[in-house]
């Protein structure tokens, strides 16, 4: 029990990584991608599936409270660090080692920050969803957290949700659909809101303006003060951030939906709906993320709170190995398709 609580800590090994390969100089600032896509699947391979509890029931241990919500803030000043750290380097790097320190930045963002962001922007409260949004704005994508928690919840496995992906439908495909939707029902979203509240659309509250303004602000200020490499590299974690937020999204309810009742309206969401996965070591590097069909039962459930669900339909492997794999179409369709058409016959013909 103590080792599934420490592991969670694993995310905070990610820059020491970025800030290694960087020190060595060269290729090894691809070291963060070899440490994400290599060593991580292959850890996952060795430590085998955990379906027990990650923690305590929440307020039966205060001391524990405390510290799995401190992994989570810690990385707010961490992000930042890393950001104004990279971009103030980048300049004085060769082509390759710019674009090896660009995609280590990306992984750091997104595959830690973005979780960050989806964890505590779940939250009730002021200061957990502020940081959320100043996560999700240092890479671009404050949109997420108003399609996500509003639409993508209520929506999820039918054919209205941008965030889910179609049976057969490939991850090429399926990225510019969601990201063009998504920020569409986002922008209706927050009008929306706005027009409830007797705002006009243009107006300092509405946060999709601050989507837009803060990032290319960010980016364009990099440029003028600390030359091309850092606006582009600022530029390109995002894009990095973005593209592992979606390829996530993907993997999370591929070709899953939900059935019509006779009324008209979707059956209720439960963890049939989504892929769930409890590889050891990716659950840690992802703040049990992978746990996703219990999110999606229990949206208000802190991460460590999150259980294995064994009647939901489970991916092959962590999402450090399905990311590539998803990537792939012909390698994903052999190894999920035949999952998916097992789990259909399974449950009724619908999944």
């Amino acid at each position: 029990m103590l080792l599934r609580r420490l592991g969670f800590a694993m995310p905070l090994v990610l820059p020491l990584v970025l800030l290694l390969g960087w020190r060595l100089g060269g290729a090894w600032n691809y070291l963060t991608v070899g440490y994400a896509f290599v060593a991580a699947p292959l850890v996952d391979a060795l430590s085998g599936i955990d379906t027990g509890a990650s923690g305590p029931p929440r307020g039966s241990a205060r001391g524990w409270d405390l510290y799995f919500d401190a992994l989570l803030y810690a990385w707010l000043p961490i992000q930042l660090a890393v950001l104004a750290f990279a971009t103030s380097v980048v300049g004085g790097l060769g082509f390759s080692a710019q674009v090896g320190l660009t995609l280590s930045v990306g992984l750091v963002t997104g595959g830690v920050g973005i979780v960050v962001a989806h964890e505590l922007g779940h939250r009730q409260g002021r200061v957990p969803r502020v940081v959320a949004g100043i996560l999700l704005l240092s890479v671009g994508y404050l949109h997420f957290y108003i399609e996500h928690n509003q639409g993508h919840h209520s929506r999820v496995a039918t054919d209205e949700d941008p965030a889910t992906a179609r049976a057969g439908e490939s991850y090429w495909h399926f990225l510019p659909r969601t990201i063009v939707q998504s920020v569409a029902s986002a922008w209706h979203i927050e009008a929306r809101r706005l027009a409830q509240a007797g705002q006009p659309l243009i107006s300092p509250r509405n946060r999709m303006l601050w989507a837009i303004v803060v990032p290319v602000t960010v980016a364009a200020g990099l440029w003028l003060t600390l030359g091309a490499a850092a606006g582009l590299l600022f530029a390109g974690q995002a894009l990095v951030a973005a593209n592992l937020l979606e390829t996530v999204n993907y993997i999370e309810h591929y070709g899953l939906t939900r059935r019509r009742l006779p009324d008209g309206r979707y059956e209720k969401v439960g963890v049939q709906h989504s892929w769930n996965a409890s590889q050891r070591f990716s659950n840690w590097l992802t703040f049990n993320l992978q746990r996703h069909s219990h999110h999606h039962v229990q949206v208000t459930r802190r991460y460590q709170e999150l259980e294995h669900a064994p009647g939901a339909p489970q991916l092959p492997g962590g999402y450090s190995a399905m990311l590539i794999v998803a990537m792939v179409p012909p390698l994903w369709r052999r190894l999920m398709d035949p999952r998916l058409r097992a789990w259909q016959r399974a449950n009724g013909g619908a999944a």
